[in-house]
């Protein structure tokens, strides 16, 4: 199925995840310090941060989700429902793609595009579950096959005996050879009489009124949240049991941390042989970053965990608040830069949501095309300027593709004599008039600006910064 600009991207999962690749995710800016450049080196000591950026897959599954690059890049997640007994548990996956991860075609007046899910799950050498599932997309406009988001979900439940499985989950667009896939180790949980559902956040939720019902919940897999746009992110919960009442607690606390952002007590309520309720977690608490939800009942010894990642964007990369602002050096003016830097914690919402609306490029598009873009430059300074060990992007030479992109031409007149000391690289931007020098300054590749090229570099990167 599509979906046409979600609002709210969350996810969690449940229980320990042991996971063998079958595909490679993709790299993040290389760790370490690089040259600082002058716009940088004015800053006070305390900002000169160089952030590095954790890659999607790792960050997935970090939180136990089910994520996968390669050919057909997927995140999934897996959720737990009582049957209609204690000897069978629903177990719900939710697998994401975004549009951009699929090869659309031209189909009349629309653009098509499919692909293949399977699932395999195995008890010690028996095949207990082999499901297999062709799926379609259509979709009306090019724009819509660029989304970076959470755009397509594939949904299946699976009823399963309490245990101990070892699941295969494979997913291959049209027209790719192989598709990606992941193996895990899961663990099926027995949800007897005062236990507790997965907490699910979900798009779409309609509590059930018995135990032989499917969950009627579309969640979602990528356990994200958008800072400065969602306001709330709500969890989806059942308790089993016959007793009065079901009480209900929860915590959310930063990843590896013991210290509460946020904490309440709900009460879940009776429908039919079961009980069920929605925990509306303020994302105002939180701040940005890795948290966990702690989900118990009031009482019980067993706590469920629910992960939550509040980022600034579909697309953009992972990073705290303040590593965010440094990422943007060259795409922010420094004014703004530090006004967002120093504002009090319960401003910060507001002014990314100000700072997003007033820089999107194409505001009626769900992606942000100038983020986009930046990022983009950045990851590939990282791969095509890196120097001495630090990241490409904080290179001199990286610096300047970030900032203004592909040369239009790139000069070099010694060529010849690739580990001359001194040789020179020019690069010409003709819509602004610049040409940079570069000088090899040891003759092993350690590119600078000449000092007269610096100046008019920097003031060209300023006139181009959002203000």
């Amino acid at each position: 199925m599509r979906l046409t600009s979600p609002r709210l991207i969350a996810g969690c999962t449940l229980l320990t995840l042991v996971t063998t690749a079958c595909g490679g995710p993709g790299r993040g800016a290389p760790p370490g310090r690089g040259p600082e450049p002058a716009a940088a080196a004015a800053q006070p000591a305390g900002q000169r941060r160089v952030p590095v950026q954790t890659d999607a897959v790792t960050l997935y599954r970090r939180l136990g989700l089910l994520a996968e690059g390669g050919e057909t890049p997927f995140v999934g997640n897996l959720t737990f429902f009582a049957g209609r007994s204690t000897d069978s548990t629903l177990m719900v996956l939710t697998i994401s793609l975004a549009n951009r991860a699929l090869r659309f075609s031209r189909e009349g007046d629309r653009y098509r595009s499919g692909y293949r899910v399977g699932v395999e799950v195995k008890r010690g050498t028996d095949v207990v579950a082999n499901l297999s599932s062709d799926e379609t997309i259509r979709v009306l406009a090019f724009r819509e096959t660029q989304r970076t988001d959470e755009s397509v979900l594939f949904r299946r439940v699976v009823p399963l005996a309490p245990g101990t499985y070892d699941l295969r989950l494979t997913v291959k667009g049209d027209s790719v050879n192989n598709g990606s896939a992941i193996e895990a180790t899961i663990g099926v949980p027995r949800l007897a009489d005062g236990a507790l559902s997965s907490p699910v956040a979900f798009f779409e939720a309609t509590p059930r009124t018995s135990r032989d019902s499917m969950p009627r919940i579309l969640a979602t897999p990528r356990s994200t949240v958008v800072f400065g746009r969602d306001t709330l992110l709500p969890l989806y919960v059942e308790g089993y049991g016959n007793s009065p009442t079901f009480p209900v607690r929860i915590q959310v606390r930063p990843e590896g941390t013991s210290s509460v952002l946020w904490s309440d007590s709900v009460s879940l309520t009776r429908q039919g042989n079961l009980f069920s309720g929605v925990i509306q977690v303020p994302l105002q608490k939180l701040g940005v970053g890795v948290m966990v939800a702690y989900v118990n009942r009031a009482g019980g010894s067993d706590t469920l965990r629910a992960p939550i990642f509040v980022a600034f964007g579909d697309d953009l990369p992972v990073a705290t608040y303040t590593e965010m602002l440094d990422y943007l050096r060259y795409y922010v003016s420094a004014p703004r830069l530090s006004a967002m830097r120093d504002a009090a914690p319960e401003a910060r919402a507001r002014l990314w949501a100000e700072f997003i609306r007033d820089s999107d490029p194409i505001p009626e598009t769900a992606a942000h095309e100038g983020l986009r873009e930046y990022f983009g430059r950045m990851a590939q300074a990282n791969l095509r300027f890196r120097e001495e060990g630090g990241p490409g992007w904080l290179t001199d030479r990286g610096r300047a593709f970030v900032s203004l992109g592909t040369p239009d031409q790139i000069l070099e007149p010694n060529i010849n004599d690739l580990n001359q000391r001194g040789r020179t690289q020019i690069w010409e931007y003709r819509q602004h008039r610049l040409a940079i020098v570069f000088v090899d300054q040891t003759g092993f590749g350690r590119w600078r600006m000449t000092l007269s090229s610096e100046t008019e570099f920097e003031t060209t990167a300023r006139r181009l910064m959002v203000q």
